[in-house]
Formats: C-alpha cells, sequence, structure tokens
C-alpha cells in the first residue's frame, strides 16, 4: 500500500493508473475506520482494478460547538487496518492540501433542496461542506467508482445529486449498512457512548422495527408513526431530532401511491449525534 500526503503525489499515481488503462474505485473517509468502512473497501476491490481511501476530517461540515476538535484521529491504526485490507493507495491530506486558500473565503458546493431538509434543519451548513470537500476528492481522484455507506443515506442522496449536477462521470455507490450483533449501526461516533449509554443505543434501531411493522400495517398513519417513534426515543433517554417517513428516491413526503420509502432518525444519546434508516417496501396490491 502507497501512502500519499499531498495533491501531487495522488496526482503522480492516478496519472500513472490511467496511462495503464486501469479502473479506480475511491471511499472517502474521516478516519476512526472499523468494519462498515472495510466492507466499503471491499466493494471497491470488486468494480476496479486500483482502490484509493482518503482519510480527511473536514471542517467545514462541522457546525458550531460540534465535535471537529474532539473527532478521533487514528490514522497509523487505520493504516495497519487498510494495508491489511489490500488497499492500493492512502490519501491522507492536510487542510492546506484541500483548502490552499483556507476555509473562510473559499468556493463552497451547495446541492439545493436535499441539504436543507432532515439533519439538514439541524446543521444548516453540514452538507454544503460535505458537497464541497467530496467535490474536491473526485475531481482530484478521477475515480471510476465513489462508494458511499447508506447509514448517511441523505448524504449518499446529496452527492448523487452533486454527481449529476456537475456532470461528474462517476458512479456513485451505496452500501448497506453494517451492524453490530444487537442492530447498532457502527459508527466512528460511537466511541462517544459510555458503557449505559451503548447499553441504550440500540433502542434507536428497534424504533425503527416498530414504526416499520406499523408503516407496512397502517400506511396511512404516517403522521402518528412518526410522533410514536419520537416518543419512544424520548422515553429511552434519547433527545431526538426528527423521526421522518419519507420517499426513498428522493426523500421527499410520501404521497398516497408511493411504496418505498425509508424511515430516518437522529438523536442525541449524551453526547454522541446519532443517525440511522431503514426502508420499507409497502404492499399495496
Amino acid at each position: 500500500m502507497e501512502t500519499v500526503f499531498d495533491l501531487a503525489g495522488l496526482h503522480r499515481a492516478v496519472t500513472v493508473w490511467k496511462a495503464e488503462g486501469a479502473t479506480i474505485a475511491f471511499v472517502p473517509t474521516m478516519g476512526n475506520l472499523h468494519r462498515g468502512h472495510f466492507s466499503l473497501l471491499e466493494r471497491a476491490r470488486e468494480l476496479a482494478d486500483k482502490t484509493i481511501v482518503s482519510i480527511f476530517v473536514n471542517p467545514i461540515q462541522f457546525g458550531k460547538g460540534e465535535d471537529y476538535e474532539s473527532y478521533p484521529s487514528t490514522l497509523e491504526h487505520d493504516s495497519a487496518g487498510l494495508a491489511d485490507n489490500d488497499l492500493d493507495l492512502l490519501f491522507a491530506p492536510d487542510l492546506n492540501q484541500l483548502y490552499p486558500g483556507g476555509i473562510d473565503t473559499d468556493t463552497r458546493v451547495v446541492v439545493p433542496g436535499l441539504s436543507h431538509i432532515l439533519c439538514g434543519r439541524f446543521r444548516p451548513e453540514h452538507f454544503s461542506g460535505v458537497a464541497t470537500v467530496v467535490a474536491k476528492l473526485l475531481i482530484n481522484t478521477q475515480t471510476d467508482f465513489a462508494i458511499f455507506g447508506e447509514k448517511d443515506y441523505q448524504q449518499l442522496l446529496v452527492i448523487r445529486q452533486l454527481a449529476t449536477d456537475l456532470c461528474m462521470p462517476m458512479e456513485i455507490v451505496g452500501m448497506p449498512i453494517i451492524r453490530k450483533d444487537d442492530g447498532l449501526a457502527m459508527s466512528s461516533r460511537n466511541a462517544y457512548l459510555n458503557m449505559t449509554e451503548r447499553k441504550q443505543a440500540p433502542l434507536i434501531y428497534q424504533t425503527l422495527q416498530a414504526a416499520t411493522q406499523r408503516l407496512r400495517r397502517e400506511p396511512d398513519q404516517i403522521p402518528a408513526i412518526e410522533a410514536e417513534g419520537m416518543k419512544a426515543l424520548e422515553a429511552g433517554g434519547f433527545k431526538p431530532e426528527y423521526f421522518s417517513v419519507r420517499r426513498t428516491e428522493d426523500l421527499a413526503e410520501p404521497g398516497a401511491q408511493d411504496i418505498r420509502l425509508s424511515i430516518l432518525t437522529a438523536a442525541w444519546l449524551g453526547s454522541a449525534r446519532l443517525i440511522d434508516n431503514v426502508k420499507v417496501l409497502l404492499d399495496k396490491s
């Protein structure tokens, strides 16, 4: 595995691969890697001849008072794990590489609509920060495939819209959520949970499952299902931001004829903001 810390090194490697006719698959991360990340790398190896993973904690996707300063940095451990999983190139830039003009007056990318609902209501600048850094990474890796986990489902749709709107010639690939045995979605932020909170945390998935069953029985009761989900999380010690049933394809509010739905939630448990979602296929035959 090769590791590069600057754009020049990334460009050299990509230029050689492209000259050889190799295809490239790319997995962007913020580090503190877990089994969910490695499942994305496994898919990358299936899709392309060469694989790139980036590790970069992107400051502009964090809001005021969020955990940018405390976000776990585990580069040495992550690097060893990536080498063991047959990665071709690790790109680990510093801030100056991706934001040469600084982060106060630089160009930003905004994906309208999708960026301002659900998580976007509570983190107003978040998806602009994500879209900006992902656009930089997609351009510089010249990737054929970019792989993202579906735990951040709204993020996945924002990036798909970004790639479509900016005519970027790569496929954006979504991969299923990887869960712990008790159902908790794997996330780097799970490290913020203390022992008591970790025992409480699977309730978020249990609540989504209960909502799924009721939605299948009573698809006309969406407001009640959403309210019930919020109450269940609050009763379990969470501070939920939203619990929402949306159309899977675009996260619009569902109409009477929609059958492909998703239930999405974001909730605080202690100092950890947890997000999760499930897909629901209704039978309206």
